[in-house]
């Protein structure tokens, strides 16, 4: 599981030159590629190549390697975007919330949002009765929910990861 997104990591840019961006869009078409592949393709002997990744992830530019899953391959068909609103906005009454947010496989991607509503949550389940046991008894049982207002996704057009 990718470990939580602190929010001086968003404040604190970190200085990439030419040969660290080629490594990153290379890990990013396939990341499984070896060291040697990557140091051919980007002009480096294996040794820079390494500690290059290897700081890379140490200071979170690389934050987590993963394999992206077919939902509808290993049953999970439905795709929701639940808007949520907290009834208090406490530090505390969101802290809460964020931890059971955490504990819960369903939610793949939660954000803090400004508007109407605190928090996005992309939900992904195996059908609409998963999803909506998902929605009463666990969703449902967090304290301090003011408003739910969940989106089911039609279908997907377009899914990237953020290029550099």
């Amino acid at each position: 599981m990718p470990k939580p997104v602190k929010k001086e990591e968003f404040t604190t840019p970190l200085k990439l030159d030419q040969k660290d961006l080629a490594i990153l869009r290379l890990l990013q078409q396939n990341a499984r590629m070896t060291v040697k592949e990557i140091s051919d393709k980007v002009h480096l002997s294996t040794t820079p190549v390494f500690e290059r990744i290897r700081w890379m992830e140490e200071t979170g530019v690389i934050r987590h390697y993963a394999a992206l899953v077919d939902h509808a391959k290993v049953n999970k068909e439905l795709m929701v975007i639940c808007y949520v609103a907290l009834k208090q906005h406490s530090k505390a009454a969101g802290t809460k919330f964020i931890r059971a947010i955490n504990e819960m496989d369903e939610v793949t991607e939660c954000f803090s949002i400004s508007g109407e509503f605190d928090f996005i949550l992309k939900v992904i389940t195996e059908n609409m009765n998963t999803y909506y046991d998902f929605h009463v008894n666990r969703l449902g049982e967090i304290e301090n929910i003011g408003n739910v207002q969940s989106v089911f996704v039609m279908g997907v057009v377009k899914q990237t990861q953020v290029k550099v």
